[in-house]
């Protein structure tokens, strides 16, 4: 036996196996699932609760819509069973359970027989403000509900299977008569029922009693505009695919008459018949393979599973004035394209309440750019909190899992939704400490070289004869160097500044560094060699400060090249230092080299302090070795900060705690040492004789 069905949608028919002869026109219900899934999705709703039949076919279908669901990031707040059974205390649990969820979207994938006295129970508890999502198995005809629940499904959005155009149905009803169409017997009560009145039926009595009570029907009543209303027009999805599967039998059995041995070779299986020989498995193969066109252009034909191309028309219910209008709105197809299998007229949907925008049903609000989400504990994963990016990291849409964390070269704004260059930076000419520094340098470079004049104009003088001259100047020269080297370290690195910035600096303070030792070393010779048969006499030539300034500075700079031979330092960009800044600075390259040359640089230092400290007590109104003394210990404690200073700051400020060292320890030299004796040249001069300096003369008469 050949079966086409116009309503059965169970998935398990299709299976050709356990019904090789079944085939159908309505859509399996396996894409309906699919449908509503897709459905909550386009319009972005992600908290939706769920009200299925209690048996099998819901729960299969809800497992599939669920899945479908949180697929695309929704959750099912709750999931309800409800059955015609149902006794009134469960459905006040079913109806207690929507009051406690405060949700605004609920899937009906029930038939809505089950769904009658639920829906009433929802009216008269005022729950009345939720949208429905109905599948295709919940029918959406008027008669079927009562007032009350059509309050609360105004707005239902729906699945019926797709319609198209039936050519001469209307008219065929609107020429159906209770006379005459004995072939219809259903006209008569129909008739009676939807006019309000009785037609003769042959009993003269009460046909007569009927006429005194003004009741009687003529069989001419018309429809006008109750005939949507009488006949539910509104929704026809059925009635079409029973003319669908009529019209597919026919055009099978067509075929199967109408064949031509000759022509189409099916003589030789037999399948070609008469009227007379028409058997149902001949039908069978010829509907397998029949193809026809509906009114509206559509080809139908039945696929390997004996079902035709699935599609839904997506209704809304729109009551208004008491007047029931089911709206089409969009449609789904399963077999478009991706993207496109949903289309939709979104403005002429009318939700519950009535709302003109679509409603939100979301556990928690979206989280917008520069936020994530965090999950909460014990909660589906569409409810959750906001919290935002940390330092470094961005979103730039709404409802991120996770944020972004921004190349090495880039740092979040402070909305944390993009992405922006890190501040490149630099000690630089521009800004106002670079500024004071360069200020600094030139006034103290200035004073330098105002001393080395005077120590010109003034070097025939007893006090600078007796400090030795030659020493004095390579002091003041290298101190000049000192204060001027401290302009490479500011500016934009380079590779030749990053190159010539230690070096030069090193070198600079190894020079004066050394002549503040071979100084001291005269001082002593000075005052050990003061007989004439001394034989310290031999030494007080110019060859041991000579030496010793030459020899150290060769030791400093041959530290110094192997430096640059092995690891030169070089110009790089730091991105690890400050997350927000890109520190433009010189990789010193093997730091070792770096700490050597301050490790030698602070053992003459040192020794410079000791033996001046050795030599402070010599006699002599002027002894240099006290000058000396103090200059060292300055220089000393400035240094020995320097190393915690420099290692626990960084970028700029780095480079800047470098160049207060070098200003503060080489103006310490300078003060200590030549500011005692310019007072003596340019504001004491009566001091400035061999007798005062020698102390052989009585101060006291220069008061």
């Amino acid at each position: 036996m050949v079966k086409i069905s116009h309503g059965a949608t169970l998935s398990a028919l299709s299976n050709k196996r356990s019904f090789p002869s079944f085939l159908r026109t309505v859509p399996s219900n396996i894409f309906q699932n699919v449908a509503l899934s897709q459905l909550i999705g386009q319009f972005g709703w992600t908290w939706v609760g769920m009200l299925v039949v209690d048996n099998d076919v819901g729960q299969q279908g809800a497992q599939v819509i669920r899945a479908g669901i949180e697929i695309n990031g929704g959750c099912i707040a709750f999931q309800e069973k409800i059955h015609l059974s149902y006794s009134a205390r469960q459905i006040k649990r079913v109806v207690d359970a929507i009051k406690r969820s405060s949700i605004n979207v609920i899937i009906l994938h029930s038939p809505e027989v089950h769904m009658k006295a639920l829906l009433d129970a929802m009216f008269d508890e005022g729950v009345t403000g939720i949208n429905f999502i109905s599948s295709a198995s919940f029918g959406l005809t008027p008669g079927l509900f009562s007032k009350k629940a059509w309050k609360v499904l105004n707005g239902t959005v729906g699945l019926i299977p797709r319609t198209g155009t039936m050519p001469g149905f209307e008219e065929f009803i609107l020429n159906l008569q209770p006379t005459g169409n004995s072939t219809y017997p259903f006209i008569r009560p129909f008739w009676e029922k939807a006019f309000s009145c009785h037609l003769p039926d042959g009993d003269t009595e009460k046909s007569n009693s009927v006429m005194k009570e003004d009741m009687l029907c003529t069989g001419k009543e018309e429809f006008g505009s109750r005939f949507a209303q009488l006949f539910e027009t509104n929704d026809l999805s059925y009635t079409y695919h029973a003319y669908l599967a009529v019209y597919a039998y026919v055009h099978a059995l067509h075929s199967l008459l109408g064949c031509h041995a000759e022509s189409n070779g099916y003589s030789d299986n037999g399948l070609c018949a008469n009227i007379k020989d028409a058997q149902p498995w001949k039908v069978l193969s010829y509907l397998k393979k029949t193809n026809f066109n509906t009114k509206s252009g559509e080809v139908m034909k039945f696929n390997s599973q004996g079902d035709l191309p699935a599609s839904y028309d997506i209704m809304n219910v729109q009551i208004l004035n008491d007047s029931f209008n089911l709206v089409k709105v969009g449609r789904f197809d399963p077999e478009a394209k991706l993207g496109e299998k949903i289309s939709l007229n979104i403005s002429a949907i009318l939700w519950n309440d009535p709302l003109l925008q679509v409603p939100i049903a979301v556990c928690s609000n979206s989280c917008r750019p520069g936020y994530r989400k965090a999950n909460l504990q014990g909660r589906p994963i569409c409810c959750y909190n906001c919290l935002p990016c940390s330092m470094g990291e961005m979103t730039n849409y709404t409802d991120a899992d996770e944020c972004t964390r921004c190349p090495s070269d880039q740092w979040s704004n402070g909305e944390r939704d993009s992405c922006v260059p890190k501040v490149l930076e630099f000690l630089s000419y521009d800004e106002p400490l670079g500024i004071i520094l360069v200020i600094t340098v030139i006034m103290l470079s200035i004073l330098t070289l105002c001393i080395l004049i005077i120590f010109f104009k003034y070097q025939d003088t007893p006090i600078i004869k007796a400090t030795n001259r030659e020493l004095s100047y390579i002091l003041l020269v290298s101190l000049v160097l000192c204060f001027l080297c401290c302009l490479v370290f500011i500016g934009q690195p380079t590779t030749f500044r990053c190159v010539l910035r230690q070096t030069f600096f090193i070198v600079a303070f190894s020079i004066s560094i050394s002549s503040v030792l071979a100084k001291t070393i005269m001082v002593i010779l000075a005052f050990k060699a003061t007989r004439l048969n001394s034989p310290l006499r031999k030494w007080m030539g110019p060859t041991i400060p000579r030496n010793v300034v030459g020899l150290c500075s060769v030791l400093q700079i041959g530290i110094c090249s192997f430096w640059l031979h092995s690891s030169p330092p070089f110009p790089m960009l730091n991105t690890e230092i400050e997350s927000h800044k890109i520190i433009y600075e010189c990789n010193e390259g093997q730091r070792i080299f770096f700490y050597m040359t301050l490790g030698f640089m602070g053992f003459l230092a040192m020794v410079s302090l000791l033996v001046a400290f050795l030599a402070r007590n010599l006699p002599g109104s002027f002894n240099e070795a006290k000058l000396i003394t103090f200059s060292m210990l300055v220089f000393c404690c400035v240094w020995i900060s320097f190393i915690p200073a420099y290692l626990s700051t960084n970028g700029k400020y780095t480079v800047a705690v470098q160049i207060f060292a070098i200003l503060a320890s080489s103006a310490g030299l300078l003060s200590c040492i030549f500011l005692p004796k310019c007072y003596i040249i340019l504001l004491r001069p009566e001091r400035n004789s061999r007798e005062v300096l020698s102390g052989s003369k009585n101060m006291k008469s220069f008061g």
